[in-house]
């Protein structure tokens, strides 16, 4: 009798374990965002086209320069994420860069790519909140010292 028992917990021991690690396993997502690049409207972009004629033929871009609109960048990145609580990694990053000159006619295309280097921050800086900066651990200190149970 005692010997079934111990079979079947560790049956169920195992039976745990293996679901556990099957659900960590196939938890790992991948992330597809921006502009994903058409190889055949690319090819159509041609030097000297209209601003209008590259609007029609790869869309509205990313972004554009910031002075006299005349660059303009179709962004995409592809990140992972192995495990649900895990922050993602960027794997890959594509940049399609329009540059047109005064006339707003097409001067060259250029593709940029992760290994290119870090061509856009992506919003990456971060605003501090105002006051004190509470973690877990030290709101439970807080809580400990200053407990008054006939408050």
């Amino acid at each position: 009798m005692r010997r079934y028992h111990t079979l079947l917990v560790r049956l169920a021991t195992a039976t745990v374990l293996a679901s556990s690690l099957a659900a960590c396993n196939g938890v790992g997502e991948e992330f597809q965002r921006g502009y994903v690049v058409d190889e055949r409207a690319l090819a159509q972009v041609k030097k000297g086209m209209s601003a209008d004629q590259v609007l029609q033929t790869l869309g509205t871009p990313s972004t554009v320069s910031t002075v006299g609109n005349r660059n303009w960048y179709y962004i995409s990145q592809k990140s992972r994420r192995t495990l649900q609580f895990m922050g993602e990694q960027v794997v890959d990053q594509q940049v399609t860069a329009v540059y047109f000159d005064k006339g707003l006619r097409v001067e060259r295309v250029a593709l940029y790519g992760l290994q290119d280097g870090r061509v856009f921050d992506f919003i990456s800086r971060t605003t501090p909140a105002g006051g004190e900066e509470a973690s877990f651990l030290g709101q439970i200190f807080k809580g400990m010292t200053s407990f008054n149970p006939f408050s």
